[in-house]
Order: C-alpha cells, then structure tokens, then sequence
C-alpha cells in the first residue's frame, strides 16, 4: 500500500510547512496504548500545541471505546425507544395546543452547534495531516487506531458517536411545537446512530472522514436553526445554503465509499469491514435521493406552486370583475364615458 504523502511542499511551499511546524510522519513521537501505537496531532503539527488542553491528551478512548464493543444493544435500545416516543407523542399532541419552546429551542440548537464546531477544529487537521503525511490510499485503509483513533482526536470521534444519542431529542421539539414531522428527519436519526456506533466498534478507517464531514455541516446546520429559533437570521442569508452543504456530504460520502470498495477488492492489506461497507453505501445514497426530493420540494416545486396559486388567486378575482363588466346593463343603453361625446 503506497504511504507516500501528498506533495504539500510543491504545491503550498516549504515554507508553510515549516511555519505550522509539521513533521514527516516518521519523525513524529508515538505513544503506545493497549491498542498500539498512535500520536498526538499537536506533537505532529507543533504550531497546534497551544490550541491543545492536557486532559485531552491524557484521556485513555480504549476505555469508552471497549465499553461501546461490549455493549452494542445500547444503540438499539435507544432506536426502539425513539420509536416507541414517536409514535405515541404525535397522536398524544393532536388535539393539545403546541407547545412554545422557542427558547429553549435556541439553546439546544447553539449548544449543539458549539460543539460540532468545536469537534470540526479538532477532526479536520487531522483529516488534513494523514493526506499530507500518509496519502489519501493509506488513510482509507491503515488501521483506525493508529492513524485517528486515539488523542485528542480520537476523544472527539468518540464523542460524536455518543453525541448521535442525545441529537435523537431533536425530534422532541417538532412533535411538542406540532410541526410536520417528515420521513427524512427520523430516518435520519435513527440510521444514522446505528450506522456510526457500527462503524465506530468495528473501526472503520473512512471514519474520520465521516465524522469530521458532518461536524462541519451540523456547526452551520444548527446555527442556523438558532438564528430562526431567536428570529435573528439575516434577510440575505440563502436559505439553501445548509441543504446544499447536506447534499455535498452525502455525494462525498458516495464516492468515499466507492473508493474504499475499490480498494478493499484490490487489496487484502485494507483494514476494511464489508459489512459497513456496504452500509455505509446504501446510507450515504438514500440519503442523498432524499436530500435531493427535499431540495427539489423545497425550492424548484413549492416556489413554483406559490406562483400559480398567486396567479389563479388573481385571476378569480379579476374573472368576475371583467364578466360583470361585459354582462352589465345587457339591453340598456351604455353609458358615455365623461369627457366622451357620441358621434353624429
């Protein structure tokens, strides 16, 4: 398997290189865990060491990592609860006033965006060094743990497998304000926690290209979601921007997946789980279809829709207006217009 990098220093300078302070992958220090070796990004990239806090070089993912391998009913449990929770609020709220939850909306909303900012600046360089020091084939298919899985960023992958939990209380608030609850967005939830807990515990070597995809699009997504909540989002601000920020991720992911079928079929050297694969393929595509008929819904068809409504509202009313004028006085004498006189 080729580990070359990616020539950064044509392409960028050698200057740049030397001003971020980053390393050859050999030369960097590696730490060695119950799992093998793995490195820190900061000891890779010097220039991070400041953006860097201790306890996130100290903590041991293996623990909650082993926790979530032995435990694999979690995520099931909380998708049949979710289920359960679904299907009884929406009948239970049908003859109850909605709920406001403006608020408490908006706060949910920011802290989510919080955090899959902060997860995005920690997965990112990441994604960015192992290009640049291992080459696109070997981050694909070298061993999760040794190229992403442990460190600082280890922990935020690891969180935001966890974090797929509590985001199933999303839901919460559409059914409790009585909005219309879509197939997109539960299928959504519930396929996306199941997917990622199985890539993460069988260690999936695409995965940081997943999780950090998606911290990047959920950072804008629930931003947005706050400025709407708060009604602070500018006039100017487009409003397809976040679903063509969505579709984006599941085209990549599309591709990621192909290429990494590729090159699990031609070489027995990639660390790769068939299984996931051919999840994470079916996933990342009806995702994209779905995103794709939201997208053409929301803003080709529905637009389209608010025209020709506007136009058969017009013209109902100017129908009548221009019959009674044609019909009016039939067998009388018309009226002369003021100002006009009548030929002689």
């Amino acid at each position: 398997m080729p580990s070359e990098g990616l020539p950064i220093e044509g392409t960028l300078g050698d200057g740049l290189v030397k001003a971020l302070g980053m390393l050859p992958i050999e030369k960097v220090p590696k730490m060695v865990n119950a799992r093998g070796e793995f490195f820190h990004l900061d000891d890779a990239i010097t220039s991070l060491k400041v953006f860097y806090f201790e306890w996130e070089r100290k903590i041991d993912v293996t623990v909650g990592s082993a926790f979530m391998k032995a435990n694999n009913w979690i995520p099931v449990v909380c998708v049949t609860l979710y289920c359960v929770l679904m299907v009884w609020g929406i009948p239970f709220m049908k003859d109850r006033k909605p709920f406001d939850l403006r608020w408490s909306l908006a706060a949910w909303n920011l802290f989510l965006s919080a955090f899959s900012f902060i997860g995005m600046v920690r997965t990112w360089p990441h994604v960015a060094y192992n290009l640049w020091s291992l080459g696109w084939e070997a981050t694909l298919c070298k061993p999760a743990i040794n190229t992403y899985g442990c460190g600082a960023t280890g922990l935020w992958v690891q969180l935001f497998i966890i974090s797929k939990i509590p985001e199933l209380f999303d839901t919460f608030f559409i059914v409790a304000r009585k909005k219309n609850l879509v197939f997109l967005h539960w299928y959504h939830h519930i396929t996306v926690l199941l997917f990622c807990w199985h890539s993460y515990v069988t260690e999936s070597t695409v995965g940081i290209y997943f999780a950090a995809m998606n911290y990047a699009v959920h950072a804008l997504m629930y931003f947005y979601y706050f400025l709407m909540a708060i009604r602070w989002l500018p006039k100017w601000f487009p409003a397809g921007i976040v679903t063509i920020c969505q579709i984006s991720q599941m085209v990549v992911g599309v591709v990621l997946t192909i290429i990494n079928g590729r090159l699990y079929v031609s070489s027995k050297l990639c660390d790769v789980k068939l299984e996931n694969l051919i999840a994470g393929g079916l996933m990342y595509f009806s995702y994209f279809l779905l995103f794709l008929h939201f997208a053409f819904g929301r803003y080709v068809l529905k637009p389209r829709v608010r025209s020709l409504t506007v136009l058969l509202r017009r013209r109902r009313l100017y129908l009548p207006r221009l019959a009674r004028r044609l019909f009016r006085g039939r067998g009388q004498a018309r009226p002369e217009e003021p100002g006009l006189r009548r030929r002689r």
